[in-house]
């Protein structure tokens, strides 16, 4: 696939995650009984750095967790040789029962990831609340599934793909629109 367009650049994704930082404090007035939950593989490095700018304005942390989806897919694609699923695991060192846990994600498309990450938070415990933040949010929905908060609305075309990178897995701060 070939780059159309950029439409974040490291700075822009640096503001979109400040904003998304204040939008939560404000949200739940403070950050007390809030737990931030990055969905594999990009949303971990994105709750990691949502957690240091809620930090940062808050004075205080707040906790982080990663979640690893693949069992709870429709769509299992990446195997082991035996055909097996490949699962790294999830590690959430806290208790998510009777907690507000902000589910994170790079980009929210058909909404099927976030159906899967709902059924994999249940079977850990009983939120008091979900939401979900949302780098990008390019549409194209299957689910009734949306975003409390969304660092960037990219209308794209079906035929197109939003090519998240992070400088954590790709060495540079970037999103983009293939074609």
């Amino acid at each position: 696939m070939i780059e159309k367009a950029i439409v974040l650049d490291d700075q822009a994704i640096r503001r979109a995650l400040t904003r998304i930082a204040h939008e939560i404090i404000e949200k739940n007035k403070g950050i007390d009984n809030c737990v931030l939950i990055g969905i594999r593989t990009r949303g971990i490095f994105l709750a990691r750095r949502l957690a240091d700018r809620i930090g940062e304005i808050e004075g205080s942390k707040v906790e982080v967790g990663e979640l690893d989806i693949t069992l709870y897919r429709d769509d299992l694609t990446k195997t082991t040789n035996d055909g097996e699923p490949l699962v790294k695991g999830s590690d959430i060192p806290m208790n998510i029962t009777d907690k507000k846990v902000i589910l994170i994600d790079d980009v929210l498309f058909t909404g099927r990831t976030v159906r899967s990450a709902l059924d994999a938070l249940i079977d850990l415990g009983r939120p008091s609340q979900i939401q979900l933040a949302v780098l990008v949010d390019r549409g194209h929905r299957e689910l009734p599934i949306r975003a409390d908060y969304v660092g960037k609305n990219v209308p794209t075309a079906l035929t197109e793909k939003i090519s998240v990178c992070l400088s954590e897995v790709d060495k540079k701060d970037q999103v983009s629109i293939l074609n």
